[in-house]
């Protein structure tokens, strides 16, 4: 795997994952509390961004394969890890398998049941439709506060809030993002997210209040998976707590990365 990156800051090297359709400028909102302490490796997933596609099928396992590869070619195996969604649940894949060192997994996917995956499956794929749909009118719609409510409700528990550029460049994105489908059928008819009980590191579970696409009680199976973990709520926070309260998730990931580890 050979994606699109970008290194800032200086310090101990932090990498930050991505979820599904968007790309490493969703992370924006953190990097001013971060790259002073940190050097961040900011990548864009294997056909997101300006990376491109893996060949054969969009598997969670085959993203891994590839996101572990990328580690290990940039020297990052000691690294510490962040991952939103679907970066979330390919961090805690790689804590799994013994790569990195601390990890943060904002909430995290891999860990529904029953007809919480068809919620998942569907309720996003009605959603990617309708951004898809508006492509052509998605800089006026993000200008506006309700527009920005409408069509972000799934990730934000306060769209109206968000800056607007950093609401078109998602929306954009979404539309972009050539694997979104192939990775969504996978992830919903997929296996479920292992644990483990041993980690090279801390290990903590960030779990917006307000997620309504990830929903709240799957945050206490993805701590019976890895049981050493941590779980951190976020108050007045849907699935992105990094745009609903990024000082607060700035704090999170340096608490738990600034650890020894055990």
């Amino acid at each position: 795997m050979s994606p699109h990156f970008e290194r800032l800051g200086t310090g101990r090297p932090l990498l930050m994952v991505h979820g599904l359709g968007s790309n490493l400028r969703t992370w924006d909102p953190l990097l001013p509390a971060l790259r002073d302490s940190r050097q961040l490796i900011l990548v864009d997933l294997p056909g997101h961004g300006r990376s491109a596609p893996l060949a054969g099928r969009q598997t969670t396992e085959a993203h891994a394969d590839a996101l572990a590869g990328f580690v290990q070619a940039q020297g990052l195996t000691t690294a510490d890890l962040v991952g939103s969604s679907v970066g979330g649940r390919l961090v805690l894949e790689l804590a799994r398998r013994g790569i990195g060192r601390h990890c943060v997994a904002l909430d995290p996917g891999g860990f529904w049941h029953g007809w919480e995956t068809r919620w998942f499956h569907w309720t996003l794929a009605a959603s990617i439709h309708l951004v898809r749909l508006l492509r052509p009118f998605h800089a006026g719609l993000s200008r506006h506060a309700v527009t920005r409510t409408l069509l972000l409700a799934q990730l934000s528990a306060r769209p109206s809030a968000l800056p607007p550029q950093l609401v078109v460049g998602e929306l954009q994105s979404l539309t972009a993002t050539p694997v979104f489908d192939a990775m969504l059928c996978e992830l919903a008819r997929g296996p479920l997210q292992q644990g483990s009980a041993t980690t090279p590191g801390l290990v903590t579970i960030g779990w917006g209040r307000q997620d309504h696409l990830l929903l709240p009680r799957q945050a206490a199976r993805a701590q019976v998976a890895f049981p050493s973990a941590r779980l951190h709520w976020f108050e007045r926070c849907g699935h992105f707590p990094h745009w609903d309260q990024p000082a607060e998730t700035a704090r999170v990931i340096l608490e738990t990365i600034q650890k020894d580890a055990p």
